[in-house]
């Protein structure tokens, strides 16, 4: 019976509980959709090197050599000699080394000097290997494997020739017209890094710089013939045995050829995250006062709606209705109302995700589900719920304490 009436009662405000539901809705669809794009760029971040025990690099902060190296932010304030690499390389604990050389760029994609084992090696998401869409990996001088962004933005196709850049930036000025690149191979997408970047041989890149003095070319001719690398960006490490990474982080950075770090990835990023904590509650917080700004209308729109209907709570009373019966009539409304924009911001922010979640991938390297509910946003979800409910307690409660005098009589 109660809900008959509710349904009744709420059909017959329909306009005013429409705007209400839809702030609720709004509110709701930005509360979740903050947890999902931190969850979906943790996640993203993660998922950028799995299967690498250390990244080496010149000495500088972790955090500095882990954007840089492992997701292309930045640049690394020095390099590594090449003699050092090799000395690390040759330990008994490698398993694997990776090196890369970072500084040249694209069309605003970032250029990643390395080894053909690169592509055998290295790993993405959960332990997975890096796979060709076409193409092979390169096998000489001035031959480039594309990321999949990469060739899907430019349209670039096996055999075409492209030109990088000195130095990064979206705009290539200090251009290596000298020596064109031939697209040899594109990767298949990972969403990550790799995908934003396109990858040539060291000896390449130092072949191109053998002309190049401090970010100037030098004038006359160059030999461009491949040429054995002097430094390097940074080094990723795959070890036979992973508990030996500490102990081997430990031996690099008190090497004594050069001043070298040594970093364990997964305890790096969740240093950043530490870094970043306060900017994401701080997301929440707005999001959360949002929530509660939309329950504050939906409260004053029940009360509004009370003086309104003090005829027809007494009506009811006059037919025999108890007070808590009124009180609990008023708490349903309250709980639909809320229940139906928790819904429809449900459904909103699936709806989002699903248009927006290809270009969050491409340009951002966020991965998101639309329909990956995790356990924390169905929480969040019951919180509003409760919270929307909590919302009709003050209006249920002086619906409660009317009279049935008070509601037939005429205020003057």
């Amino acid at each position: 019976m109660l809900l008959k009436l509710a349904r009744a009662s709420l059909w017959n405000r329909r306009g005013t509980i429409a705007l209400t539901l839809f702030t609720i809705a709004l509110s709701v669809a930005l509360l979740l959709a903050v947890e999902r794009l931190r969850e979906g760029a943790r996640r993203g971040f993660a998922s950028s090197v799995s299967g690498t025990d250390l990244v080496v690099g010149a000495r500088t902060s972790p955090l500095q050599l882990l954007l840089y190296s492992v997701f292309h932010i930045g640049d690394a304030s020095a390099n590594l000699r090449w003699d050092s690499y090799e000395v690390i390389a040759a330990l008994p604990e490698i398993r694997f080394a990776i090196p890369i050389t970072l500084g040249d760029s694209h069309r605003g994609y970032r250029v990643l000097g390395t080894e053909v084992g690169y592509f055998e090696h290295f790993r993405h998401g959960r332990r997975q290997a890096l796979v060709f869409a076409a193409g092979r990996a390169f096998a000489g001088a001035q031959e480039v494997v594309l990321g999949a962004e990469v060739a899907r933005q430019l349209r670039y196709r096996i055999g075409d020739s492209l030109v990088i850049a000195h130095g990064g930036g979206r705009h290539d000025i200090l251009r290596h017209d000298e020596a064109p690149f031939r697209v040899v191979g594109v990767l298949a997408a990972t969403g990550t890094p790799v995908d934003r970047t396109l990858h040539v041989s060291l000896e390449s890149l130092e072949a191109i710089h053998a002309d190049w003095r401090h970010g100037v070319r030098l004038p006359g001719s160059a030999n461009h013939a491949e040429a054995a690398p002097r430094t390097l960006s940074a080094v990723f490490l795959g070890l036979h045995n992973r508990a030996a990474a500490l102990g081997l982080q430990r031996r690099i950075n008190e090497y004594t050829g050069e001043p070298l770090l040594a970093i364990l990835p997964a305890l790096t990023l969740a240093q950043l995250w530490s870094l970043t904590a306060v900017a994401e509650n701080a997301l929440r917080l707005v999001a959360a006062c949002v929530v509660l700004a939309g329950l504050l209308g939906l409260c004053g729109a029940l009360l509004t709606a009370l003086e309104q209907r003090r005829r027809e709570l007494a009506i009811l009373r006059a037919l025999g209705a108890r007070p808590w019966q009124i009180a609990a009539l008023l708490l349903i409304e309250s709980g639909a109302i809320t229940l139906a924009g928790a819904v429809a911001g449900a459904l909103l922010l699936v709806l989002t995700l699903a248009a927006a979640g290809p270009w969050l991938l491409a340009e951002y390297g966020v991965p998101v589900a639309p329909l990956a509910f995790t356990p924390r946003e169905a929480c969040l979800l019951a919180l509003v719920l409760a919270a929307g409910l909590a919302a009709g307690l003050l209006p249920a409660w002086r619906a409660w304490r009317r009279t049935l005098a008070d509601g037939l009589t005429l205020r003057t």
